[in-house]
């Protein structure tokens, strides 16, 4: 089953699969052709230095020019409708450009202010919720999810370290045929965390506890029952309180029904039902909740990437824990506590139906990453954000070249 709801599954990367501020530099027009960016001296191409340690170039117009034919280049093959790209990097400048549009209707351009839905990127959120709860002492990384939540199979021995690092075994709820036909048929019916868990739950364990690493939306949606419990306060507003307040971020959000403020783009999926494309902007994203309903935008994240990479909510032991990753498909790639490290880039990617995101950070170069883009539609089995990011680094970081080449993991949505 491969309808457009499964890529909130794939959003642990496609790599490993969710507001408003000015943004320092200038945005591109429509149809992929931006505008000249801040103005600085020209510098040659960068080149990787030998043994494999090239240093982060300086984002020059020449720089800029070589990501813009890059990133024009991936536009054209996944026929992505628009796209955001934003990188930063201390004493090395920033890019930040727009291509394409943002509504195919009236050819309306893409814009560095728009709202976002971005998909399992709320995975983040919802572990971090999660953690400043061990931080408090209220719970347990180790405690097993049954001393919370009553009738999950296994859960006397799953504990909420093995839900936050995908190795639960759990069944993921997104590809139960049952929960994809109601789904597919009205994508604006609203479904309760206990009916996405029930869905789950009527399949077999796929695997011990602990033995495999699988990206499944059923683990975040058992954590985000957790902290409400715990927490004693609805999801959102914890997660209003307790992260985004304190992290400074204003026009991120964790909506309670298919409200997306505006502005933003419309967004674009193929519907499994119709086999067409289709206007997927106001759908319901309940059925994605603290797995991948959150909403935000380009300096939101740019601000989060920093923060999630480097713990700044969390105590040192916390974050230590967060980061101690577990291999998924490629060697030297890992997931760690609702985060991955991909060749270095430390964060994480999303995917909903019509958008997907890309949020990553480079801790030997301080260097952020943020791609947001208005469609999940994937071109030969890839995320195309992915894709973008592959173009991104294989020219500013060659040696830590975010991988677009393969699959890593089922995407989030």
């Amino acid at each position: 089953m491969r309808s457009t709801h499964t890529r909130l599954r794939r959003a642990c990367v496609a790599a490993a699969s969710a507001a408003l501020l000015v943004v320092p530099a200038t945005a591109g027009s429509a149809y992929g052709a931006p505008t000249p960016g801040p103005s600085v001296t020209a510098a040659p191409s960068p080149t990787p230095t030998p043994g494999g340690d090239s240093e982060f170039p300086q984002l020059t117009p020449a720089v800029a020019a070589q990501l813009d034919v890059a990133i024009r280049k991936v536009l054209g093959e996944t026929q992505v409708p628009g796209v955001i790209v934003g990188l930063w990097a201390p004493g090395k400048g920033s890019y930040v450009r727009t291509f394409g549009v943002a509504d195919k209707a009236t050819g309306a351009p893409m814009e560095t202010g728009f709202n976002f839905r971005i998909g399992s990127e709320t995975k983040t959120f919802t572990v971090t919720a999660l953690l400043t709860l061990v931080d408090q002492g209220k719970l347990g990384l180790d405690d097993p999810i049954g001393k919370y939540i009553e009738g999950v199979p296994n859960g006397d021995r799953i504990t909420l370290r093995m839900l936050a690092g995908m190795r639960s075994g759990l069944f993921n709820y997104s590809d139960d045929p049952d929960f994809d036909k109601v789904f597919t048929t009205n994508p604006n019916t609203y479904m309760s965390p206990r009916q996405l868990l029930d869905y789950s739950f009527k399949h077999p364990v796929q695997f011990a506890p602990d033995a495999e690493f699988d990206y499944s939306n059923t683990n975040l949606i058992l954590l985000g029952l957790v902290v409400e419990k715990i927490g004693g306060r609805p999801l959102h507003e914890f997660i209003r309180q307790e992260v985004l307040e304190p992290a400074g971020l204003r026009r991120t959000v964790f909506p309670v029904d298919a409200d997306f403020p505006d502005p933003h783009p419309q967004g674009y999926t193929n519907q499994s039902a119709s086999g067409k494309v289709v206007n997927s902007t106001d759908w319901n994203p309940s059925w994605a909740w603290s797995a991948g309903a959150m909403i935000s935008d380009l300096m939101d994240l740019r601000s989060w990437a920093h923060t999630l990479a480097t713990g700044t909510l969390l105590t040192p032991a916390t974050q230590a824990e967060r980061l101690k990753t577990t291999p998924m498909d490629i060697p030297g790639d890992g997931y760690g506590l609702g985060i991955f490290n991909v060749q270095g880039w430390i964060g994480h990617n999303g995917s909903l139906p019509g958008y997907e995101s890309l949020t990553i950070y480079l801790p030997e170069d301080k260097a952020t990453l943020v791609v947001l883009l208005n469609t999940d539609i994937t071109t030969e089995g890839q995320e195309p954000s992915t894709l973008f990011g592959e173009a991104v680094t294989e020219i500013v970081t060659p040696d830590h070249v975010f991988p677009g080449h393969k699959p890593i993991a089922p995407k989030a949505k």
